[in-house]
């Protein structure tokens, strides 16, 4: 059996009544994550162009843009924009196994369609675990360092076949439809890494673009349009393509309500690329326990494990010397520089103004960022860290195994809650976000979504 074909297996025979009660808690948790941040990511510069885009395509409007004021006329434009505008902030949520952010490319795609058919929450949360899933097992089965290598972003990549996985489940195609739509999303996936080189806004649209691509991949299986069974394994398949080879028992096995993605998923404190969570975690608490000003400190050393130098430390000399706020994002040496100096890792930090500050770019001159070899051991599973600081009170060192917000280190749904209020400040009053709040925590109540998604829309800040 091929590998499209399992997963169509996997998408047709979940059910809601399959579901434990702590998946459907997690389910509502991540999706008010993810509504936070669209709403919020819908205000900056990189999401305005888009959002032109779909009020210049005129037509009958159905499709809430969230945090905007714009209605889309297509499902699938609607998914564009909100997975663009939510992973915009660096705050979504992460896989680590697979090394991806599933929310901005799932509930975007179980949103928009949601909205489309006009189905419930139940469905909705459904579709859901299963786009979750999906981009888990295909991401942790492709093994995430070597998508990288080969200069492409896991979650651009294997988002489109989970947008496929969600898609499909809300409507209702056969499974001869989503091995159909699986084949189609291969020759659809893309979302190359050059962004780091630029500072460009490229690497915001890969989650965006995923759930687009997957839409119409479903939408065209459904009418008819064939793709290969073989699109994963196959010799001039995904696998070959993005990666040195596919683990297919990654990918073959029954679902669990003990093993599975939806519950391994992480959510991120730091306004910034996952593999800097922990080295700031480890900064903040230091300089906090040890009441450190910038001007104690003489050097700060940071271990990671190697997959994300070349993201966040390497080269050197450029992360150093960040142009702009997606470059700030994915330095190291600038998350640390503002973590010591303001004490805080948030949007406000990662403003482009603070970019060019100079007691910012001085500091990033004592950061150093190293391999932490050791560190490996347990990677993709694990993403642990090391921090060393040398100050004239003394030389501190901490080491991390599990950044907050992973799973073993959860945020509360009440940091969760927090967290949606601070992102959500700009674009909603009290009054609004105390709505969405207890409806997404009743998510499974909703009888239409549409319901919900017209209280998406910006408020009186917008």
């Amino acid at each position: 059996m091929k590998i499209a074909e399992v997963i169509a297996d996997l998408i047709c025979d979940i059910t809601y009544e399959d579901l434990s009660e702590e998946i459907k808690n997690r389910t509502k948790y991540l999706a008010l994550d993810f509504i936070g941040l669209a709403t919020r990511g819908s205000t900056f510069k990189s999401s305005k162009p888009i959002q032109s885009f779909i009020a210049s395509l005129g037509g009958d409007e159905n499709g809430v843009v969230i945090g905007s004021n714009h209605l889309s006329p297509l499902p699938q434009y609607a998914a564009l924009a909100n997975g663009t505008s939510a992973h915009s902030l660096e705050l979504d949520d992460v896989i680590n196994e697979a090394s991806l952010h599933p929310a901005v490319v799932v509930f975007p795609t179980a949103f928009a369609i949601a909205e489309a058919n006009k189905k419930s929450g139940k469905d909705l949360m459904l579709a859901a675990v299963i786009g979750y899933e999906v981009m888990g097992r295909l991401g942790k089965a492709l093994n995430p360092t070597n998508v990288y290598d080969r200069g492409f972003h896991p979650t651009g990549v294997v988002g489109t076949f989970a947008a496929v996985a969600t898609a499909s489940k809300l409507l209702n195609l056969t499974k001869e439809q989503i091995v159909n739509a699986l084949g189609i999303a291969g020759s659809q996936a893309a979302a190359s890494m050059e962004f780091l080189n630029t500072g460009s806004w490229t690497k915001r649209l890969h989650p965006g673009w995923a759930a687009h691509n997957g839409i119409i991949a479903a939408e065209l299986a459904k009418a008819g349009f064939t793709g290969p069974n073989s699109i994963i394994e196959g010799d001039k398949g995904f696998a070959q393509a993005y990666s040195i080879d596919v683990k297919p028992e990654e990918v073959i096995f029954p679902f669990s309500n003990d093993h599975n993605y939806i519950l391994k998923t992480s959510i991120k404190p730091h306004a910034c690329c996952r593999y800097k969570q922990g080295p700031l975690d480890l900064i903040l608490n230091i300089v906090s326990e040890n009441s450190l000003k910038a001007s104690d400190i003489n050097r700060i050393d940071i271990e990671m494990v190697q997959t994300g130098l070349p993201i966040v430390a390497l080269p050197e000399k450029e992360k150093r010397n960040p142009q702009s706020s997606v470059d700030a994002q994915f330095s190291m040496h600038f998350g640390a520089a503002v973590a010591v100096l303001y004490k805080r890792t948030l949007l406000e930090e990662y403003d482009d103004q603070v970019v060019h500050r100079s007691e910012v770019k001085d500091f990033m001159n004592k950061v150093y960022c190293h391999r932490g070899k050791d560190l490996e051991v347990d990677f993709p599973k694990k993403w642990p860290a090391r921090v060393k600081i040398e100050s004239s009170m003394g030389i501190f060192q901490k080491e991390i195994d599990y950044p907050k917000g992973d799973p073993e280190n959860p945020m509360s749904w009440n940091e969760l809650i927090e967290k949606f209020c601070y992102v959500t400040s700009t674009c909603y009053e009290p009054n609004q976000q105390k709505y969405l709040i207890e409806e997404i925590k009743n998510l499974e109540r909703i009888k239409c979504i549409n319901d919900l998604t017209l209280n998406f829309k910006g408020g009186v800040h917008a």
